[in-house]
């Protein structure tokens, strides 16, 4: 299971940490992305890393304030996320991958946390 955190309401320019908390042993070998569903919107991809080489992947959008890393010893995963901005606004949705790649796809895994929402205000 997955348990994504750290959302909130904040001001356009700030930053926030969100965490995805993973239960079981096996979080290890598995590849975490996080994606974002914004008001009236579908999901998008927002980041991934490969368990493997921890080789990451960001949408354009995310490039360059957007940053994914991991806590293999607290099995957590993180999404940085700096000069937030209005259209940031969105469910964020952590995921785990079985595969060892940075995968965009949403069918390339196989969990996902519950969400947590991220409100900009400008």
């Amino acid at each position: 299971q997955l348990q994504a955190s750290g959302g909130g309401l904040v001001q356009a320019g700030d930053s926030l940490r969100l965490s995805c908390a993973a239960s079981g042993r096996t979080f290890d070998v598995y590849s975490p992305g996080w994606f974002r569903q914004g008001p009236g919107k579908e999901r998008e991809f927002v980041a991934a890393m490969s368990y493997r080489d921890g080789k990451t992947s960001y949408a354009d959008s995310a490039k360059g304030r957007f940053t994914i890393s991991r806590d293999y010893a607290k099995r957590t995963a993180f999404l940085q996320i700096n000069s937030l901005k209005p259209e940031d606004t969105a469910v964020y949705y952590c995921a785990a991958s079985p595969f060892a790649r940075e995968f965009m796809a949403e069918r390339r895994y196989d969990y996902w946390g519950q969400g947590t929402l991220v409100t900009v205000s400008s």
